[in-house]
């Protein structure tokens, strides 16, 4: 439905009107009871979004990259690991608003023991032996399982794991998704 409804009709409509594109375009979606509408468009390979899909792309991401700046993309066959990626973005006690930084984040080792789970440090810094909290977004936890639910399930086992002071993150992440899977 969203590549019918909304990626395709997007990719024509820019070349139809002369601009063709090379590069990410990340469509940002909402889920509603009439359908999928878009929130946002985006140019740029983001976190948390790329930690979902990165994890699940078989073919290799330099030789997409080499041939998107060749323009020869289109000779390249991409591939996908089957299955679903979930990820939980850890924030700072305050995020977005004003947050402290300097927090000591426990648990690392732990969570990073798991299976099919990893850990990307998007604010954070190293003093000495300890990584300390340095931005709103802290940590994303992601994790690869056979479905969305199984993603799910991994991901929400291991984010307890990890902890700093003031800690909070969602725990909606991926329902919907889940709502509309059993709805079909």
């Amino acid at each position: 439905v969203v590549v019918d409804q909304i990626i395709r009709p997007t990719i024509l409509g820019m070349a139809e009107e002369g601009h063709s594109y090379t590069g990410f375009l990340y469509v940002g979606l909402m889920l509603t009871i009439d359908g999928p509408r878009v929130v946002e468009y985006n140019c740029r390979l983001g976190d948390p979004e790329a930690q979902v899909v990165l994890p699940l792309l078989k073919s290799d991401l330099a030789e997409l990259f080499g041939a998107c700046a060749e323009s020869r993309l289109a000779e390249i066959q991409v591939e996908h690991r089957r299955g679903a990626a979930a990820c939980v973005v850890l924030c700072s006690g305050g995020y977005p608003g004003p947050y402290k930084k300097g927090l000591e984040i426990r648990g690392l080792s732990r969570a990073s023991e798991q299976g099919a789970v990893s850990v990307v440090h998007a604010g954070t810094a190293v003093d000495g032996d300890s990584i300390l909290t340095a931005g709103g977004r802290v940590l994303g936890v992601t994790a690869v399982g056979g479905s969305l639910q199984d993603a799910l399930h991994r991901v929400y086992q291991v984010v307890p794991h990890i902890q700093f002071d003031g800690m909070f993150y969602r725990r909606d992440i991926g329902q919907k998704g889940l709502q509309h899977l059993k709805g079909r």
